[in-house]
């Protein structure tokens, strides 16, 4: 394969971007293939939406040497920016420096990845081969060679459905028209849909969280609402979070706030509901849980997550994980059924390879369905995947990923749902990169000459603080070689 040829980034994000960035950096030519007329059009999406990741976690480093050498003044590090803010004071800038504006290709929606005369059941020479890409562009198509692909599209697109078994609820097409997905702008342009009505919202994430703050204090000021909330768990415990113990504070604040409003009666919680039909009634629209129905509302906001659309990708070989959708090596890192920490073991361009050599997935698309991810995550990916592209696979596997954590961690996720989670951070933090232990505890435990903090052990009544007996440890899981 030529080294001569472009490396096509899909999609024009902030991992995108970054991805451009790190590229560039190593002397080859990014070319940024973004489906919207603007950069970023993902996240203006929810440009009112205030993240509970400070500027901090939300800066590239590579782009903020680019920025800053064309006099760019960075935000207070501390401070919690929108995602307007996100877009204007980072995003917009960046995307106009001279090194990468002319990279950047607009209105390009990628349609298929493929390799040259090759689909997906060729063998010969496949690793020598360059990849097509095929995108729409101006209404008509056109395609690319490219020496590798790097696809941090996002699952924006592909929001999850409100039906509990992953297809839409029966009904749940006939209802479009009052369904939203994802974070209306309850206090803004949506105001009118949802001032004085009923309103269900499904899911139980940070984004359920930030639609039922909006929604409680829009409330306050349009008489007649009622907010229901429908989660599919047995209780909140696990819901809510970290609260004071989780390291973004923004995050754990608001896990407490909506614990007080639900509290105080604003929101009315519906545990175990599992949509499975929605249909409609002189009184409103009814979703019903098996035999039991919720209240009638006037509209829904479906907050359950959102799925990649690996369909651009159906003629290239993925390895990706049964459940998540997330790749193989990575989803046993991410898996909410298999743990509940915000943090993540470091990860980059090894454990986000598949089969067609020189392809990644990656930012909050190489997720799959887990959620949880920070955009640091997906800058610390793209130098990874850079530095792999370029052959330079020392620096890529010398990755280095620190995340705050939730603050509470679990393993035990089966009969013992409504258990109450220990009050402060079970592991005491995620471990150093080069040690081989599972936690902060784990790694302490094994510094001392013990045989590690006993996460992952089989009989465990109930999570514990990280100066807890070893032996009744639940953290975080086994660790990885």
């Amino acid at each position: 394969m030529s080294s001569s040829l472009p490396v096509v980034v899909i999609g024009a994000g902030p991992v995108g971007l970054a991805a451009a960035a790190q590229l560039r950096a190593r002397g080859l030519t990014p070319i940024v293939l973004e489906a919207g007329a603007q950069v970023a059009a993902g996240i203006r999406r929810w440009s009112h939406v205030r993240m509970f990741s400070p500027w901090q976690y939300n800066i590239d480093a590579r782009c903020a040497e680019l920025l800053t050498a064309h006099g760019w003044q960075p935000p207070d590090p501390a401070q919690f920016p929108t995602g307007r803010d996100l877009v204007e004071q980072y995003l917009e800038p960046l995307a106009a420096t001279r090194e990468l504006a002319p990279l950047i290709h607009l209105d390009a929606r990628v349609v298929g990845v493929t390799r040259h005369q090759r689909d997906r059941m060729k063998n010969t020479q496949r690793d020598t081969t360059p990849f097509v890409v095929r995108y729409l562009q101006g209404g008509q198509e056109r395609e690319l060679l490219a020496q590798a692909v790097v696809d941090a599209s996002g699952t924006l697109d592909t929001p999850n459905p409100i039906g509990a078994a992953g297809l839409p609820a029966l009904g749940e097409r006939a209802a479009a028209a009052h369904i939203t997905y994802g974070i209306p702008d309850v206090l803004g342009t949506a105001r009118s849909r949802y001032a004085g009505k009923r309103v269900l919202v499904v899911g139980s994430g940070h984004s359920a969280f930030n639609v039922l703050t909006d929604l409680a204090r829009l409330a306050q000021t349009a008489p007649g609402m009622q907010i229901h909330w429908a989660v599919r768990r047995p209780s909140l415990q696990r819901v809510l979070g970290g609260g004071e113990n989780d390291q973004l504070q923004e995050r754990g604040r608001l896990g407490l706030r909506i614990a007080r409003l639900v509290d105080e009666g604003a929101i009315v919680v519906h545990t175990s509901a599992h949509i499975d039909r929605i249909g409609h009634a002189d009184t409103g629209w009814i979703a019903w849980s098996d035999t039991t129905p919720l209240p009638p509302v006037d509209e829904l906001i479906g907050a359950t997550g959102f799925r990649p659309d690996v369909s651009i990708l159906s003629e290239v070989r993925l390895e990706l994980d049964a459940g998540t959708q997330a790749p193989s090596a990575l989803a046993p890192l991410i898996d909410p059924n298999l743990h509940s920490c915000g943090s993540v073991r470091p990860h980059g361009a090894v454990e986000l390879r598949h089969p067609d050599a020189n392809l990644y997935v990656v930012g909050m698309k190489s997720y799959g369905r887990a959620p949880t991810f920070l955009l640091l995550t997906g800058y610390e990916q793209v130098r990874s995947v850079a530095a792999a592209i370029a052959g330079d696979w020392e620096a890529a596997r010398r990755v280095e990923l620190v995340l705050p954590e939730t603050g509470v961690c679990n393993t035990q996720f089966g009969a013992d749902e409504a258990a109450p989670l220990a009050a402060a951070a079970c592991c005491g933090g995620p471990a150093p990169a080069d040690a081989d232990a599972c936690c902060m505890a784990d790694a302490d435990a094994k510094a001392s000459g013990e045989a590690g903090c006993g996460c992952g052990s089989a009989t465990v009544s109930a999570p514990v603080v990280a100066a807890a007996a070893p032996a009744t440890s639940s953290c975080c899981g086994p660790a990885r070689a």
